[in-house]
């Protein structure tokens, strides 16, 4: 019998109390044991996760948004703990990379016939300890949205907050000068958005940023995007979807590394967001662990294994 622990963040799922039942039920409807646990604040669900490790279970099932799935992340990275997604946030960027259903009961219906996959993780390390992201972690124009959109926002209208304070906001994006350091080669880029990738699908819609950025391939992607103002912002945004990361252009930028040091010399800090969760500012180094974290997925994903 599989054991599992269903880790839910009541603020930012959806309908959280007929849906922790939903889920639940069909957990259980197939088998499995299921106990459950709600956070209560920030960093509940890693402390959750941490608790649990050597509790005996099978899966820790994450239900709520990025930021939930990724505090169950780093408290079970590393440890052979399977994290099980059923998607109730704001993004839920990681369960679209990894093809899973988006409605509560198919999500939860999926693990039951799920395959084990382990998948690469990002690490940033702070005066705290080790911050981890599985999608992306960022500094510039995105973090400085995620910054300032409000909590309350973000309840009410989930992604529709963040697109509605970018279109706002597009007319003051600037571009500053960075020094990127890719295993050990140092390069001068000016971004308006630094991104250092682990998944290529983002949203709105999960757009494909670059063939073959997946989670499982064992590398970290470097996207720079150059614009001021609002018209070299579209037009570095078409760039970088017609491009499809198969070539650099005019306003992009393209690296790949296993370690990615970002620095804004002469600038001001830049806030740094590590899957929609501000963390610290700039400087930064991510570092890449190759398959830390083992994930359920089901048919729709296509392993890689880099």
């Amino acid at each position: 019998m599989t054991r599992a622990l269903l880790i839910t963040n009541p603020l930012a799922a959806r309908a959280h109390a007929r849906a922790v039942t939903t889920i639940s039920d069909i957990l259980r409807g197939g088998g499995w044991s299921v106990e459950v646990r709600s956070t209560t604040g920030p960093g509940d669900a890693r402390r959750i996760a941490e608790e649990a490790r050597p509790m005996g279970f099978d899966v820790l099932v994450s239900h709520g948004g990025d930021g939930t799935a990724m505090q169950v992340a780093a408290g079970i990275a590393g440890s052979g703990i399977t994290l099980g997604l059923v998607p109730g946030g704001t993004g839920n960027v990681l369960a679209g990379n990894l093809r899973l259903p988006r409605s509560t009961a198919r999500a939860a219906r999926a693990l039951l016939n799920a395959r084990r996959l382990p998948i690469d993780l990002g690490v940033v390390e702070r005066p705290d300890g080790p911050h981890y992201f599985a999608v992306a972690a960022g500094t510039g124009f995105d973090a400085q949205l995620m910054a300032d959109t409000g909590l309350q926002a973000k309840r009410r209208w989930k992604l529709g907050a963040y697109l509605a304070r970018a279109a706002l906001t597009l007319t003051s994006v600037r571009s500053a000068g960075h020094r990127v350091t890719v295993d050990g080669t140092t390069h001068d880029v000016r971004a308006a958005m630094l991104l250092v990738l682990n998944c290529g699908k983002l949203p709105p819609g999960f757009l494909n940023l670059r063939r073959g950025l997946v989670p499982d391939d064992g590398w970290l992607d470097v996207v720079a995007l150059d614009a001021d103002g609002a018209f070299q912002t579209a037009s570095a945004v078409i760039e970088l979807l017609v491009g499809n990361g198969d070539r650099k252009g005019r306003r992009i930028w393209w690296a790949r590394g296993r370690t990615v040091r970002v620095e804004v010399p002469d600038g001001a800090p830049r806030p740094v967001q590590l899957d929609g969760e501000v963390t610290g500012a700039t400087p930064f180094e991510a570092r890449l662990l190759p398959g830390a974290l083992a994930v359920l997925v089901g048919p729709a994903f296509t392993a890689h294994h880099g």
